[in-house]
Parts: structure tokens; C-alpha cells; sequence
């Protein structure tokens, strides 16, 4: 098939992927001969503004029968571009548009090639580079057993910890969210050892802060630590012991809304506070959006139980992004980042005040954002977003890779896989790229062994989620593929995530079913052992760290990719299909060594297990 541009070829485009603003890129088209082409244009426009018409040099001849055309083109401000080509004959004006996966096509109109410009003085922490993240849901992971004070009595304390989470609503209709299983700050340090046996490098905890639901993102005061998870002390000595065990602590912000049970709103009195709910002569009245106060104000999702903040308010901006504003307070007392909740819902103004306040502070802290799409073209409060670009975030959690991690696990669509990967490969910055958060489940989605092997829980209401789960021979089968997953997600561009008992092969569906305590004593060890295993590879291989990634096949069930820098190189070969494999590869790759002892190489040759993934070294 004739294809006249490919951007993900370094001939057709000098640079690949996303680019530094002010940094030239040489793009190429290739037409036939016989086309007669005597003039061509590479159009560009800025985020659907008017496009600029750059005149296209004939290049030189590609043997007799096609031709090469050259233009330069150097982006002066940072943002989001788009381009296409068009070329003149004696029969018109032709045009070349983007038909999928970076490869063009002659048309009369289609969609246009991406191009990512970033801030040249873009960086993104170099610890968290080759690291490996672990998330963790406060309640549930590790109880020390410490007695706790300033505890509300309206909280319900739950000692039965294989119990399922209540989430039925009351008498009034309601999920109050409001019983605890005791995990605390004392637990969480009391199991670093463990962590850091996994290969973890980064903690990133879900809500710490004072509030009134055991999920925590209905804050009630920023402030101060929530009383049942400990004190300010137990967050310092969590910080420190992880520190000397080689791990980082971010944390959790939740800054679109508050709880209206907060010092903030205050709707119920519970604080001392004059809150927006109580008096319009409230210092933190203008936080909020209200309608006919008080009871008519707008709400996260509808949900009257998070009251929306009015994140522009310069009140608001300074209290949290203020010298002694929450973002450096935490910083300052440990912490090394933030993972900012909704942050698509939150706007310019405020991300680009928190970036600053975090660098301010601490110059290699992260600030990674949650944002379920493609961050690098995200639209939203009516504009084009510019997480990416070098003033706002440093990384996103990455639910692109994700998808197409189980999606290919499960399906074994290959050349979809290619598609998704790839895509946000091209389009991110590469600084970007090695900090992203690769997760395969959270605290938001099912459990990872659950979305692989389980029933969908789609249009399934939460009485059948509660009464569904894994019998053993899924289970079984769900083991295999969580080693299949995890294998990818540790070997793809970015930083895997694990969700906190996923390695020891906690199932469940949705929240809450996804949110139950770690089952320590009752571990899948066999899991436990792959995962130690995987986090050994990583620690061991350089390539991880900012290694360049190339899908060199992605078809019939079956892609192979390699990570490659100076002095290192990995081949993963993940056969997605439900019967053996034999893969072929290049002379470079024979005889290599199999790092997780699943396979076995011969020569050129190796053999990769039904629904499995191969890790092979190159010998240097």
C-alpha cells in the first residue's frame, strides 16, 4: 500500500513524537513520479486557529519512479498543533490527511496529525524515573493496632476485617461510607519492609486528610491529618522510614470540592468555624457556587455531600498554593508529591499556581494529575487543556495503557494494543512519558484479576457486584493472567503502580468491592513471588528508566516491543492467544537470556507460553 507520510518515521518527520518549542523539525512526504507534482505545502494550524501554508522543497528521488518533497518547520510557542499536506498537479490540488496509527492518505478532507510543543525547560522528577508506584487505600491496607484520640463517635468501627464494606443504603436511602476497618500512617510504616521487597519506590496514598467518610475525599479539613489514621507525628515518621527504605510519599489532593462536612461549609456544626453554609459574612462563603443559599448550591456530580469550590477564587488559590498555603505545608513535612484529584476539573489558573507552589518548595516534587483520556488534547471548561506543555503537570495516571493492557490480555486485539500505545507515545512528551503512573486498577476501577478474568459488571447494579465473584478455576485462570498484565505494565514506557493487594491476588468488583482489607496471613504468594521477580528486572535494568520503547509486531494475538538505551536492551514478546506460540527474532536478540524463566530460547527462536509474556535480555 502506497503511503505517502508516516509521522512515527523519523524520515518522514526528524523528530518523533511531542517537541520542544523552538526546536526545528524536518518533515518529508514521498508522491510517485508520475504524480507530476510541481508544488507542495505542509499546512499547520495552533489549536484550530488559521492555518500557515510552509512551501515544500523537492527533495531528492527515491529510485526512478518516486520522489521526495522537504519542508522545515520550528514552533515558536508552546501548545497544541495540528497539520496535514496538500500538493498541486495539473489535475488540482490534493490533499494528505492522517488515516490512523501516523500513516497518511490521499483525501479530499479527514483528520489532521497531532504535534505536542512543550516548554524546552521542561523536566519531571528524576526519582521517580525506573521506580515502581504503590497505591494505597488508607483504611484498608494495615491496622498497628495504636489506640487513636479525637476519634468522631458517629463513626462505625469494624474489627471484622474480611468483611465485606457496608455499602447498602440507610432507612433514608443513603450510603453514609462511614465504617472504618482501622488501617492508619502506623501500619502503613510498620509494613515498608514488605514494600520494599516488591521494589517499591513511591507510595501514593488516597486521602489522609480529616474527613468524614472512609474514602476521605469529602475533606473536612485540610489541615490536619484524619484522627483515626494517626497524627502530624505519625505522618513525619511514615515520611522519614520510608525515606531511609528508598521511598518516596505522595499525596492525595482533592481541591474541585470539599466535604459539606468540613470546617469550610460546616452544614452540620460539627466545627467551631463560622462555615459558607452557616453565615454569607463567612470567611470561606466565596469558595462556594451557590444559588439560593444555603441549601441550593452546586455539588461535585450532583452529589450534595461535596459542595463544588470555586477553585478561581484567589482566596481559595492562596490557601492552597500560598507560601503557607496546604500545597507546601505537606511538602514541607514530608511529603514529595502530589496526585491531584479531578484535575481536568480543575482550571489553568489553579494548576499553573500549584505547579508553582510545588516547585517552590521542593524543585523535584511531583504533581501528577488524574485525567482518564488522552491528556495531551484533553478539552474541557471549554478550552484546550495544557497539562502536559511544562507548566502544570509533571505526569498523569495513565488509564490509556491501562485499557489496552487488560483489553489484549483479555482479546487479544494486538494491532489495537499498537494503536493505543502508540498514540500516547507520539503524543506526550517524552519527560512526561517516564513518570506516568501505569496502573492496571485502583481504587475507581475493578480489581485488575477481577477485569481479566471475571463477568463484566457493565449496567450491573451493586447487589450483583456483591454477590459475584471469581470461582476457583477463574481464579486460577485470573492468577495467569494477572502475570501475563503485570508483565507489560512493568515493561512499557512510564512507572507501573500496583493497587495495593493486587499482588496478592485481592478480586472485586467496583467500589466498594474493590476497597476491601489486604488479607495479610492469606496471601496469593505464587503472585506475591512474580511480582518481587518483576520488581527485580526493573531495578536491575537501566532501560526502564528512560529507555526508548519500539513495537516491532503487533499481530494475530501476539506483540513484541523492545526498551532500549545505552548499554541495555529488552525484548518482551506477549502472546495474547490461547494456544503456544513460537516467535522468530532477529539475529541481535539470539540466544538471549529469559528473565523470568517462562520460556525458552533457541537461538532465533523462542517459545512463549499460552496467554503469556517473555522477557528476554540481549547479551552485550
Amino acid at each position: 500500500m502506497y503511503i505517502p507520510y508516516n509521522s512515527r518515521y523519523e524520515y518522514h518527520k526528524s523528530i518523533f513524537g511531542a517537541v520542544e518549542a523552538m526546536q526545528n523539525i524536518v518533515f518529508r512526504i514521498v508522491l510517485p513520479r508520475n504524480f507530476c507534482c510541481h508544488h507542495a505545502r505542509l499546512v499547520v494550524r495552533k489549536d484550530g486557529g488559521a492555518e500557515q501554508y510552509i512551501n515544500m522543497q523537492w527533495d531528492c528521488m527515491q529510485g526512478d519512479s518516486e520522489e521526495w518533497w522537504k519542508a522545515d518547520f520550528c514552533p515558536e510557542e508552546i501548545g497544541f498543533y495540528e497539520y496535514r499536506f496538500e500538493y498541486d498537479t495539473q489535475w488540482g490540488t490534493s490533499r494528505i490527511f492522517d488515516a490512523g496509527d501516523g500513516m497518511g492518505k490521499i483525501r479530499d478532507s479527514g483528520k489532521y496529525w497531532q504535534l505536542t510543543v512543550y516548554n524546552k525547560d521542561f523536566t519531571t522528577p528524576e526519582w521517580l524515573k525506573g521506580g515502581l508506584i504503590y497505591q494505597i487505600f488508607p483504611d484498608r491496607f494495615a491496622f498497628s493496632g495504636t489506640e487513636k484520640s479525637g476519634v468522631p463517635t458517629d463513626r462505625i468501627i469494624r474489627v471484622d476485617r474480611e468483611g465485606e464494606p457496608y455499602w447498602r443504603p440507610d432507612e433514608n436511602g443513603k450510603v453514609k461510607n462511614n465504617d472504618y476497618f482501622g488501617g492508619d500512617l502506623k501500619g502503613i510504616e510498620e509494613k515498608l519492609p514488605y514494600l520494599r521487597s516488591l521494589g517499591v519506590t513511591c507510595i501514593y496514598l488516597n486521602p489522609i486528610f480529616e474527613a468524614h467518610s472512609n474514602h476521605r475525599y469529602d475533606t473536612g479539613d485540610y489541615t490536619k491529618i484524619d484522627p483515626l489514621l494517626g497524627n502530624e507525628e505519625d505522618f513525619r515518621a511514615l515520611c522519614s522510614s520510608a525515606e531511609k527504605e528508598g521511598i518516596k510519599i505522595i499525596l492525595d489532593g482533592v481541591f474541585s470540592h470539599t466535604g459539606c462536612d468540613s470546617k469550610y461549609f460546616n452544614e452540620y456544626g460539627r466545627y467551631d468555624t463560622v462555615g459558607a453554609y452557616q453565615s454569607k459574612d463567612s470567611k470561606y462563603y466565596n469558595w462556594y457556587k451557590f444559588k439560593n443559599w444555603p441549601d441550593d448550591y452546586l455539588s461535585w456530580w450532583g452529589i450534595m455531600l461535596l459542595p463544588e469550590v470555586i477553585e478561581e477564587n484567589p482566596d481559595f488559590i492562596e490557601y492552597i498554593t500560598g507560601e503557607n498555603g496546604i500545597a507546601r505545608r505537606w511538602l514541607r513535612l514530608g511529603a514529595s508529591g502530589w496526585r491531584l484529584d479531578v484535575a481536568d476539573e480543575l482550571p489553568d489558573v489553579f494548576l499553573n499556581n500549584f505547579r508553582k507552589a510545588v516547585k517552590a518548595e521542593k524543585p523535584d516534587a511531583l504533581v501528577m494529575g488524574e485525567v482518564w483520556e488522552d491528556a495531551s488534547n484533553k478539552f474541557s471548561y471549554g478550552e484546550r487543556r495544557h497539562y502536559l506543555l511544562g507548566g502544570q503537570l509533571d505526569s498523569v495516571m495513565n488509564y490509556p495503557f491501562a485499557g489496552a493492557v487488560i483489553d489484549f490480555v483479555r482479546a487479544g486485539s494486538a494491532e489495537t494494543f499498537n494503536s493505543r500505545v502508540s498514540t500516547i507515545v507520539e503524543n506526550y512528551p517524552k519527560q512526561v512519558l517516564d513518570v506516568l503512573m501505569n496502573h492496571i486498577s485502583t481504587h475507581d476501577t475493578m480489581r485488575a484479576i477481577t477485569a481479566l478474568a471475571g463477568e463484566s459488571c457493565e449496567y450491573r447494579d451493586r447487589f450483583w457486584q456483591s454477590t459475584h465473584s471469581l470461582n476457583a478455576d477463574a481464579y486460577n485462570t485470573g492468577i495467569g493472567l494477572m502475570k501475563m498484565a503485570s508483565a507489560m505494565q512493568f515493561t512499557l514506557p512510564g512507572v507501573p503502580s500496583i493497587y495495593y493487594g493486587d499482588e496478592a491476588g485481592m478480586q472485586g468488583y467496583k467500589d466498594p468491592f474493590n476497597r476491601c482489607c489486604y488479607p495479610w496471613g492469606k496471601e496469593n504468594n505464587e503472585l506475591i513471588e512474580w511480582y518481587k521477580k518483576l520488581g527485580k528486572i526493573r531495578k536491575e535494568n537501566v532501560c526502564f528508566v528512560d529507555g526508548r520503547l519500539e513495537i516491532l509486531s503487533a499481530v494475530a494475538g501476539c506483540v513484541a516491543y523492545s526498551r532500549k538505551t545505552e548499554g541495555n536492551e529488552l525484548l518482551i514478546i506477549a502472546n495474547s492467544n490461547p494456544h503456544p506460540i513460537t516467535y522468530y527474532v532477529k539475529d541481535e536478540w539470539a540466544d538471549g537470556e529469559d528473565l523470568l524463566g517462562n520460556s525458552y530460547v533457541r537461538s532465533t527462536l523462542v517459545d512463549v507460553g499460552a496467554k503469556s509474556t517473555v522477557i528476554i535480555k540481549k547479551r552485550m
